[in-house]
């Protein structure tokens, strides 16, 4: 699909409402309690320093005139100690709000982290994995402050934008209206470029995304860039994202201090206008010295607040492209799950039964139709055919990871889609054919499908697949840190340290796809003596190009045309003469 690209910007379900802030209350209330100290803290604080001004007013017009030293000496105190006070509710303030802020990253990314989880095959199929981390890690990180901080931070501004208005009313009610005659020109500037600023921020988001999904694809690709000796075409290509990133960044920037720059200039204008309206045209009895000086001092605090609304209006700009994002994963239904009132699935024979399955990944494009075949309980049926035909979306629609277009799959009689996914697929041994290594140890790589497995088990099981060897030979042995994806391991190892993983769960339906691939020849001789045994009593379906290695099956179905072209034994399919009967003795010819 074309969102499957690193270069594709994503396009939203639907524009930004109120809904998302709605949404994100949920994680705001949560912390309700330390968030009300918190206001309380700021208020007070707030508060406090609002009196200074008076202070001062009085101290002019009053004690100086006066030449009282006392008083003075008393009122810069009493300012010194006002300051302090606020200092300190203020950063009693900012210790709690941190706290929040963190708690609300920490909520909503779990809630990302599980949802992530639940999610079926065909999310991650439809995008690239840069895409994806971008939500979780920077997106939470850019919308917590809004969350924390934003919202008591747009209250407390609120309350300290009437609690100047009402000191400055208090004090002169004409110099009060010059004051606030600057709003209307901010609030036209602002109505102006709101909408342009939002699309802004989204096309950063999308570009931050975009660096980000082929960073990640570079790093995991490093391997196969250096053997080609592409890395200077790949720095073109990270220049040219990077530099749309520059390009959007700067662009969104702009409109973002076009609001402090209206600001400032209005807050400068109206305190000049004081100044010439106090001292030309009001009458010096009503307005004295000092209260121009306290209303100049007022005038300079009620931009401030209205600076920091603006400020908050472009945080609030830029983390509504974050909360879409974040939220249209939240929304991202999770098609393959339990059904209301599922069952749980009894321990299994491993009888299954494909009852006229259709399998589409997009609509209409078929990639199986009404295919029908039953396999007893122990049977080991090998799947062959050729690149794409479906082999392995057989055995994905075995365990579930998608929903059938039509049909049903039974597993002794038991419609897997109304059964627990939980209860299905621990009971299915799956080893798939890109062989992934988590970081840690081998051990517990080995035990990640059985967690109560002792250490004999885990051993027992590597040396049914021939990887107890080669462990050992380690300074650590099965205490042998791996990294991520198992880079200091050969493909081979890795295989096999999957196979032991696979085995160690003990599963009654054994799903091996293409699992002796990377294995050299000798190792496979062994290895195929300890499946033989480890086979027995179970059900299996193995996918392999190399037909050595599934000749023995009980059953092989040759899948063809979006169907079982061919089904029978290896003699009976030779013997047929048909599409088996040519890629064998193709196979051999190249042999």
């Amino acid at each position: 699909m074309a969102r499957n690209r690193f270069d594709v910007d994503e396009n939203l379900e639907s524009p930004f409402d109120i809904r998302h802030f709605r949404r994100a209350m949920v994680y705001i209330r949560r912390k309700k309690k330390p968030m009300l100290l918190a206001f309380v803290l700021s208020a007070l604080s707030a508060a406090i320093a609002l009196s200074a001004p008076l202070i001062m007013q009085h101290v002019v017009d009053v004690t100086i005139p006066a030449k009282a030293k006392l008083p003075l000496l008393g009122w810069s105190l009493l300012m010194l100690a006002t300051i302090v006070v606020s200092v300190i509710l203020a950063t009693l303030r900012s210790r709690i709000m941190t706290s929040v802020g963190q708690d609300i990253i920490f909520d909503i990314r779990t809630d990302l982290f599980k949802h992530l989880q639940e999610l079926p095959f065909k999310y991650y199929d439809d995008r690239p994995q840069g895409k994806i981390l971008i939500r979780v890690v920077n997106y939470v990180n850019s919308v917590s402050d809004v969350l924390s901080n934003g919202i008591i931070n747009f209250v407390l501004e609120i309350v300290n934008l009437i609690f100047i208005a009402a000191f400055m009313f208090a004090v002169d009610v004409r110099l009060s209206f010059v004051i606030l005659a600057g709003l209307p020109v901010f609030l036209g500037i602002m109505l102006l470029i709101k909408t342009r600023q939002r699309r802004a921020w989204q096309s950063v988001s999308n570009k931050s995304s975009n660096l980000n999904a082929y960073l990640q694809e570079s790093i995991s690709g490093i391997g196969v860039t250096q053997s080609f000796s592409r890395e200077q075409y790949n720095e073109g290509t990270f220049t040219r994202l990077a530099g749309n990133f520059r390009k959007e960044w700067m662009k969104a920037l702009n409109y973002n201090t076009l609001i402090p720059f209206t600001v400032d200039n209005l807050s400068t204008s109206v305190t000049a206008l004081i100044f010439l309206v106090g001292l030309l045209t009001l009458d010096p009895k009503d307005v004295t010295l000092g209260v121009i000086l306290a209303m100049s001092s007022y005038a300079a605090r009620f931009w401030q607040p209205i600076l920091s609304l603006s400020n908050l209006y472009n945080s609030f700009i830029n983390a509504v492209a974050y909360l879409e994002r974040i939220f249209e994963t939240l929304d991202e239904p999770v098609t393959v799950s339990d059904i209301p009132d599922a069952e749980e699935l009894p321990p299994v024979r491993g009888q299954i039964t494909f009852d006229n399955v259709t399998f589409a990944y997009d609509p209409g494009l078929n990639i199986l139709e009404n295919i029908s075949f039953d396999v007893r309980a122990g049977q080991s049926i090998a799947l062959v055919g050729p690149t794409g035909a479906g082999k392995t979306t057989v055995v994905n629609l075995i365990s579930r990871f998608y929903n059938l277009t039509a049909g049903r799959i039974l597993i002794d009689g038991e419609d897997i889609s109304q059964v627990t996914l939980k209860s299905l697929r621990s009971q299915m041994g799956i080893m798939l054919q890109d062989s992934f290594i988590f970081s840690g140890t081998i051990l517990d790589n080995i035990r990640y499908g059985r967690l109560d497995a002792t250490e004999e088990e885990v051993i027992a099981a590597a040396k049914a697949v021939c990887a107890d060897e080669f462990i050992r030979e380690f300074d650590q042995g099965y205490l042998t840190e791996v990294n991520e994806r198992g880079s200091k391991l050969s493909q081979g190892q890795r295989q096999l340290i999957s196979f032991a993983r696979t085995l160690l769960a003990d599963p009654r339906i054994l799903i091996l796809d293409e699992a002796t691939s990377s294995i050299d020849a000798k190792t496979e001789r062994l290895l195929q003596r300890g499946l033989n045994e480890l086979l027995k009593g179970r059900t299996s379906f193995i996918i392999a190009h190399r037909l050595s290695t599934v000749k023995n099956c009980d059953r092989i179905m040759y899948v063809s045309n979006k169907g079982i072209a061919e089904s029978g034994s290896h003699d009976e399919l030779i013997a047929r003469r048909g599409l088996y009967y040519r890629l064998y003795t193709a196979q051999k010819m190249e042999a």
